[in-house]
């Protein structure tokens, strides 16, 4: 077993409180598993670095970034769609989207969030490129670490260290754009007029990043993620994992090297030895260094690296692929996996009714928000007899079109008297107005009175909506 392995599993001594990590120097590996983490990686980073310098025009006064969360405004905009804080419960929404996702992903396919969607993987997975590019592969980056410091290990791992801390300040610049214009914030970051929450932002996010992906790595999953120790109660018999074939690699008489009378698979076979030529590959590509061929273990984030490995070497001695491979242990025993269980069943339904609520509720959203409050002030008798009641009109529109607002009462006896009317509100605009109603002393009361919102177009003149509030009318 390589060597690397044998000192990730030693214990620490009696009476030690914490074992030293052991580095991990994953090996590069092809194949269509490490083809598709990259081309993740790649996808997400586009996304992420990106996004924040996407123009969007939403009209004069309003954010031209395509996703920008406004805190001053209590508004997030998500391309062409405003969140209101009047709508935060669609957060609720999609963080349960998230949540039965995962769940029925994790049941189905164990933990591939973990290996190829996880931000601590991506990022991870970017850090160890870099460490490869300058300082080579697993062996040459293995001997330099273990070596004296020299000009040579000061220079690359130095070198290392400041692309890693390049990435790593780029990636909390990016994360605090999301919440201030990046043109904006380029210019005042380094000009030294940032607001101090937003050097604050960038450092914690740089030290996270630099940290959690340089240095601290499968750590991360393994003592601070609790994804990885809940996760075993998610998982059945029918889950596929990242696996390997016990009776095939070992056979009777275990592994052997295939030297020159084990080469020839047959002979293998006669001789009662297993397809697994003990070469190690698959725990040397491990980025959390461990050996698959032990068995399930926790720290597995089942990204298919080993897989891959494995791959290429059956087919490079021209044995049959799938030692190890993604299975069930339903499928390892000879049987057909079930997919289509209760439990599984069960997270479809419920995420399919939480999507269908929540995408009916975005697209059935209200174009503004309006109340109608009777003020503290008690009614008044005027001097011709009417009687008088006083009311706040509060409006707020949530489209990203300008709005006309017309108020009038539906019904017949009852005027209403205020400053303003048909105002028209900005994108996003508030505006609270004071009315008053009065009665004719020949009109029978009503328990309350009905105002007519009717909201328009101010450029075309088409009606958006038509809504009708009530509020009580008190006797003098």
């Amino acid at each position: 077993m390589a060597n690397n392995v044998t000192e990730q599993n030693q214990t620490p001594n009696a009476g030690d409180l914490y074992a030293k990590r052991i580095p991990i120097y994953p090996r590069s590996v092809k194949g269509k598993f490490r083809t598709f983490k990259s081309s993740v990686l790649a996808l997400a980073f586009l996304v992420f670095y990106l996004l924040p310098w996407v123009p969007w025009n939403r009209g004069e006064g309003l954010p031209g970034q395509a996703v920008f969360f406004d805190l001053t405004a209590k508004t997030f905009y998500i391309f062409s769609l405003p969140v209101d804080i009047q709508n935060i419960f669609w957060l609720a929404g999609v963080l349960a989207i998230f949540a039965f996702l995962l769940f029925f992903v994790t049941a189905i396919l164990g933990r591939v969030f973990c290996g190829y969607f996880c931000f601590q993987t991506l990022w991870t997975d970017a850090f160890i490129m870099i460490e490869s590019l300058i300082q080579g592969n697993r062996n040459a980056r293995k001997r330099l670490h273990e070596g004296p410091w020299n000009g040579e290990k000061i220079t690359k791992i130095g070198l290392t260290w400041l692309v890693w801390l390049i990435v790593a300040f780029w990636t909390g610049f990016t994360f605090t754009s999301y919440w201030m214009p990046a043109p904006e914030l380029i210019k005042v970051v380094f000009t030294g007029g940032a607001p101090v929450a937003a050097y604050g932002a960038i450092a914690f996010i740089t030290a996270a990043t630099f940290i959690m992906a340089g240095f601290s790595r499968e750590q991360v999953c393994t003592y601070m993620c609790p994804y990885a120790r809940f996760q075993g109660v998610m998982f059945d018999k029918d889950t596929l994992i990242v696996t390997y074939d016990y009776n095939r690699g070992e056979r009777e008489k275990g592994r052997a090297k295939p030297t020159k009378n084990l080469r020839d698979r047959d002979e293998r076979i006669k001789e009662g030895y297993g397809d697994c030529i003990d070469c190690d590959l698959c725990v040397q590509v491990c980025p959390a260094g461990i050996d698959i061929r032990d068995g399930i273990n926790y720290k597995c984030i089942t990204c298919g690296l080993c897989i891959d490995a494995c791959h290429n070497m059956m087919t490079s001695l021209k044995y049959p692929t799938g030692l190890i491979r993604y299975d069930s242990e339903t499928g390892l025993e000879g049987k057909k996996t079930n997919y289509f269980r209760p439990r599984n069943i069960g997270y479809a339904i419920v995420l399919l009714i939480v999507i269908a609520i929540l995408s009916w509720s975005v697209m059935h959203r209200d174009v503004a928000h309006y109340i109608v409050e009777s003020s503290r002030k008690p009614p008044t008798l005027l001097s011709d007899g009417r009687v008088q009641n006083t009311y706040e009109l509060k409006f707020n529109n949530l489209t990203l079109e300008p709005q006309q607002m017309h108020i009038a009462l539906e019904d017949p006896g009852y005027d209403l008297s205020m400053s303003f009317n048909d105002i028209v509100l900005k994108p996003n605009e508030r505006v609270a107005l004071n009315a008053a109603v009065r009665k004719d002393r020949d009109v029978a009361f009503v328990p309350d009175v009905t105002f007519v919102l009717t909201i328009t177009n101010p450029d075309t003149g088409e009606v958006v909506d038509v809504q009708k509030l009530k509020a009580i009318f008190l006797k003098k």
